[in-house]
């Protein structure tokens, strides 16, 4: 083996800094009620999407004021998800 693969087989290998991964507030509706699943657990009811996601949007705000990555995510009756609040983007408190 000569000296500079020696040399590279001892370097320590390169640190990459971990990417933040995105909490994210889920809202959908059953049964004329709104919920919002969170990390496995939901939370709710909430008597109208307005209430449910201005819970959602002040929650995310919170983790994201302590450096998170937070969004709130609308799912439709569909099953389609978009997203409607991210923090550092959109304005808070939120126009809803």
């Amino acid at each position: 083996m000569t000296r500079s693969a020696a040399q590279e087989l001892t370097q320590e290998p390169a640190t990459f800094a971990p990417v933040p991964s995105t909490k994210s507030y889920r809202l959908s509706r059953g049964d004329d009620l709104w919920f919002i699943d969170f990390e496995g657990e939901r939370f709710g009811p909430y008597q109208t999407e307005r209430e449910a996601l201005l819970f959602a949007i002040d929650a995310a705000h919170q983790f994201g004021d302590k450096g998170e990555k937070t969004e709130v995510h609308v799912i439709d009756e569909s099953g389609d998800e978009r997203t409607v609040w991210t923090y550092g983007v959109d304005t808070f408190p939120p126009n809803v």
